[in-house]
């Protein structure tokens, strides 16, 4: 087995106590730094994301997944080049105003972060207008995610979309929404350019808009 393969393996299965390891001897021989990252780690993470999609793992075993691969990524940081990590660009994501939840949120992140974006993670509870600041200070972000997580918070939400199309920031960054009470039929409505159900739909959806 090449070493890729091993160290893809041990971010599928969550061997958050082998990965340094392994990705220390796929540079000892001589593996490709952005090859490990895109072919054994990335690719890895999609994996995991389309088995969660399908209920094959749940998330804890995702959570570990991405915990492995964040791991990983910091032995291999000082050999890549720049741009690698983060090379789809920065993803701006927050939890709406007035609503404090932040697992659904955190997960998302993770995955968007092992789908290759720099996330810029604005905490929870975050006013309409940071996520506006945000953008505008991170001119080559192209995404922000938005989360609600309770019924009463969509109005928030519905708020927040509005507040950066407002801004005039649409030309510069597409909007993705998620969260339990979120649908698509309300995604639509409230003129978000997409929803997902989920953390791993999240990841690919990401990739798909910026490509």
């Amino acid at each position: 087995m090449s070493k890729i393969k091993e160290v893809a393996n041990a971010v599928e299965l969550g061997k958050v106590k082998l990965i340094e390891g392994l990705v220390q001897e796929a540079l000892d021989a001589g593996d490709d730094p952005n090859a490990i990252l895109n072919e054994g780690m990335i690719g890895a993470m999609s994996v995991v994301g389309a088995k969660f999609q399908a209920n094959e793992i749940f998330v804890p075993e995702m959570l570990v997944a991405a915990k492995t691969m964040k791991k990983g990524v910091e032995v291999l940081k000082p050999h890549l080049a720049g741009d690698s990590v983060g090379k789809r660009g920065k993803y701006i994501i927050g939890t709406v105003a007035g609503d404090l939840h932040d697992i659904g949120k955190n997960l998302v992140a993770l995955m968007i972060e092992s789908a290759g974006f720099e996330v810029i993670d604005l905490g929870v509870d975050v006013p309409a207008d940071k996520f506006v600041q945000a953008v505008k200070a991170n001119p080559d972000c192209k995404l922000v995610g938005a989360s609600a997580l309770l019924t009463t918070t969509m109005d928030s939400l519905k708020n927040t979309v509005q507040t950066i199309i407002d801004a005039g920031c649409k030309e510069q960054v597409k909007i993705m929404v998620g969260g339990a009470p979120i649908t698509q039929a309300f995604a639509d409505e409230i003129g978000a350019d997409a929803y997902t159900p989920d953390a791993g739909a999240a990841a690919v959806k990401a990739v798909t808009l910026v490509s």
